[in-house]
């Protein structure tokens, strides 16, 4: 019985040496993550392998997993950059980028956790740089925006796809040109569409004269053509077709009294 707090202390170091080394050894990664795997005594960072999953994982405690998200995230910028003019512009960028997965180990040896600040950061302001250096405040204020979007893009991604980066999409959410330049462009825009609206109302008029012109003209060519298909022959029989009409009439009292110099008779009457 004396020797039972003797061999109990030992069993309990024992235990909570066991305790201290599961838990050193035990990493659970949670969603949208993965694990880089440092070797202590094997070679540092594993990089000839997928990085650790998501889950519950063992490893030997004298090593360390570094936790990385690997999903897609989301990263903002606000850049002072030079139109091609030399006029200073205010941009302000979004990028949706994730880690290459199954290059993460090389990430972290490389570049390290802070990726985005050492690498993603400063290759979107280079190629925004670049890119909006090619275009006028007018281009960038109107018409070329979705050009530079896809253009920063392109150049950002053709860096960072050899840093184990993958970039999803650039967005530019606002262009923001100095004040006096913004109202001269706006003043220019303007004049611009009046321009446009005065030049369509003259082709409109032009168009209106012409169908005017053309319809004059065939209205011409008809009485042309009617006047040389009334013969003397063909009036006479008209008029006498009138005269008739015009006797049956019972508002009128009609007497015949002769014939005039077109040879119709002459009609005499008056209203009841």
């Amino acid at each position: 019985m004396e020797r039972l707090p003797k061999i109990g202390l030992p069993i309990l170091i024992v235990i909570i040496i066991l305790i201290v080394f599961v838990s050193k050894s035990t990493v659970t990664i949670g969603s949208g993550e993965a694990g880089v795997l440092y070797k202590t005594f094997g070679g540092g960072v594993v990089t000839d392998s997928p990085p650790l999953g998501e889950g519950f994982h063992l490893v030997a405690p004298w090593n360390k997993v570094i936790v990385y998200e690997v999903r897609q995230q989301e990263v903002f910028e606000k850049m002072q950059v030079l139109s091609s003019n030399g006029l200073e512009i205010k941009l302000d960028a979004s990028a949706w980028f994730q880690p290459d997965y199954n290059k993460l180990g090389l990430l972290h040896q490389q570049k390290g956790e802070n990726y985005v600040g050492r690498v993603l950061l400063p290759t979107i302001r280079s190629a925004a740089r670049s890119v909006v250096g090619r275009y006028t405040p007018e281009q960038l204020y109107s018409s070329k925006r979705d050009a530079i979007q896809k253009e920063i893009f392109e150049e950002t991604k053709k860096i960072v796809g050899d840093q184990f980066i993958q970039l999803n999409e650039v967005l530019v959410r606002d262009v923001t040109l100095p004040s006096t330049i913004k109202e001269a462009i706006e003043r220019k825009l303007r004049q611009e569409q009046e321009a446009l609206e005065y030049e369509f109302r003259l082709e409109k008029a032009k168009k209106e004269a012409e169908r005017q012109k053309i319809d004059a003209e065939g209205k011409a060519v008809a009485n042309q053509i009617l006047s040389a298909s009334l013969t003397d022959k063909i009036l006479k029989e008209k008029g006498i077709e009138a005269t008739l009409q015009l006797a049956k009439s019972p508002n009128a009292k009609v007497v015949v009294v002769g014939s005039g110099n077109d040879g119709l008779p002459l009609i005499l009457g008056g209203n009841q």
